[in-house]
């Protein structure tokens, strides 16, 4: 399939397409099983050391910050950055882009406020550091219960990201097929969580942030080079498709948030402020041995993912230029297909394949870094230091943590086959918005505010999470809209934002802070000042645990 001209008419884009990824599933299977099975070994080859506590759930302490700052980034360059991201631009353009600026922003304040803060304080969940010097069990009920529910908006993003590649590659575009996709990603997902752990998942997540990163370079090179390195002809491109009825509007603000710039303004708090919240994000400064190392790893994170959300500038608007957005828009998984669809203009079925097995390998990795957040948070959180009190060994707690994967993982395949078809960049912008609500203000207020008590604690979480998820709901996200999960025929609409964090993370703030100022009792001083000191110096948290 020849990149060297644009886009022809609808039915000829279609047809080429058909042809080259329907003509190749044997291609783009083996592609995937290589992938698969090649992880695996490395999943089976980690689970060797994984014997304690702290092996499932970090790793062993034993990453360094390099190899931590690859492995965020796996984390974090999930199927929304690459699939999402370059759908929004090909499809909005300019409006598109703000995903990759708020994205990219995020890490700033997660670098500056909570990276070192959270590493030195906590052991292996967020709860820890909410709960050090706050009553354990209210504040780990309900960082466990925030945990699940940003989890699970992450985890559709993914199941929806997943379905719509796999659907395009193989040309499934009924429901059934596309169910029996997200239930196969679960099914492997629950495998290399269940073996490798915390560590096994590190690994997936290194070599698949390396593989996104280079075959996202590759793409943008090739879409320059075709354009005589020359990105203004691109964007020219983009302008002049057939398929393109914005015009030149798609190279500036307006077509996307235009009639409600109330919902950018929601979408750029969520995104900005959600990272810090991030559950699976923040776990992942307890796999590396010191303060200093988790400094490192938030640092090579922010240059790799700086890096790659220039990449998604070119990709997207290259999308738009090579393919085109009613191609884009029709093609099995809609906008998420962009990326892919790129790949097959390119450089045919065999670029097509390698891309999608990459963007395949990014699902993986995060739903299984996901997954093991989650189980994390019920096994330590709400089993051992709740409904056990602490009297848990720690092989109980493993065991616990590995039953919850697979209910965690059933729920996300019953999830994902109820949101295919919607953008999954927008779907991590919710789970953004959640993190911002119920998250980042008790995170914050335990960190900088000693007179900060369990009351302020448990409404912040409890409140920040009801008005986020209720917003949610009650938004066009969910019903009265065509691209409404529930469709529009269904419509209890009555909030009109897509995004709830304009509301929902004010509302968070202000009841950790309504919370604590009305609570007349004293929480530990001594314990208040040793968090402050632990936080700062790093002096009394956990020695490293080397294997």
């Amino acid at each position: 399939m020849s990149g060297l001209v644009l886009a022809g008419p609808l039915a000829a884009q279609m047809f080429t397409f058909e042809t080259s990824a329907a003509q190749n599933p044997t291609l783009n299977i083996s592609i995937f099983g290589a992938f698969v099975a090649v992880t695996m070994v490395i999943v089976i080859r980690a689970s060797r050391n994984t014997k304690t506590a702290a092996d499932f759930y970090a790793g062993g302490r034993s990453f360094t910050g390099r190899q931590n700052g690859l492995a965020i980034a796996g984390d974090y360059l999930s199927a929304a950055s690459f699939l999402g991201i370059c759908g929004a631009i090909a499809i909005n353009g300019y409006d598109g882009f703000l995903y990759s600026i708020g994205f990219l922003v995020a890490w700033l304040v997660a670098l500056l406020l909570v990276a070192e803060l959270m590493r030195n304080t906590a052991k292996f969940t967020m709860a820890d550091v909410l709960s050090f010097r706050l009553k354990q069990r209210p504040v780990r009920m309900a960082a466990a219960l925030t945990t699940l529910a940003v989890t699970f908006f992450y985890l559709l993003a993914q199941m929806a990201g997943a379905g719509g590649l796999v659907s395009l590659l193989l040309g499934i575009d009924d429901k059934i097929g596309q169910s029996v996709v997200v239930a196969v990603v679960g099914v492997v997902m629950i495998l290399y969580v269940l073996i490798g752990g915390m560590k096994g998942t590190t690994w997936v997540q290194i070599i698949k942030a390396a593989l996104l990163i280079l075959g996202a370079g590759a793409m943008t090179v090739w879409v320059l080079a075709l354009k005589g390195f020359n990105f203004a002809a691109v964007l020219e491109a983009a302008v002049n498709n057939p398929e393109n009825t914005n015009g030149d509007a798609i190279l500036a603000p307006g077509i996307q948030y235009g009639a409600m710039p109330l919902d950018f303004v929601s979408l750029a708090l969520a995104l900005v402020l959600g990272t810090a919240g991030l559950p699976h994000v923040l776990m992942r400064f307890y796999t590396v041995p010191t303060a200093r190392e988790a400094r490192r790893s938030v640092v090579w994170a922010i240059w790799l993912i700086g890096i790659f959300y220039l990449f998604t500038l070119v990709l997207g608007y290259g999308a738009a230029a090579f393919v085109g957005p009613e191609t884009i828009k029709s093609a099995p998984g809609g906008v998420n297909s962009a990326a892919p669809l790129l790949a097959a203009e390119l450089g045919g079925p065999l670029l097509l394949g390698f891309i999608s097995a990459v963007a395949f390998a990014t699902i993986l990795a995060v739903v299984a870094g996901l997954t093991i957040t989650a189980s994390a948070s019920f096994a330590h959180d709400i089993y051992s230091s709740v409904i056990k009190k602490g009297n848990v060994t720690p092989k109980q707690e493993v065991k616990v943590a590995r039953i919850t994967t697979l209910v965690i993982g059933v729920v996300a395949i019953a999830g994902g086959i109820g949101v295919q078809g919607q953008n999954v960049a927008f779907l991590v912008a919710l789970a953004f918005a959640v993190a911002a609500s119920a998250n980042l203000p008790t995170i914050l207020f335990s960190l900088f505010w000693k007179r900060f008590t369990t009351r302020g604690a448990v409404w912040s979480m409890i409140g920040g999470l009801v008005t986020a998820v209720g917003l949610i709901t009650l938004s066009p996200v969910m019903s009265g809209a065509p691209t409404s999960m529930l469709g529009e025929n269904i419509d209890f609409a009555i909030f009109p934002l897509a995004n709830p964090g304009i509301v929902s993370i004010p509302v968070g703030f202000f009841l950790a802070w309504l919370g604590t100022v009305t609570d007349k009792t004293v929480e530990s001083t001594k314990l208040a000042a040793e968090m402050e000191v632990r936080s700062l110096t790093g002096y009394g948290a956990e020695p490293p645990v080397n294997h």
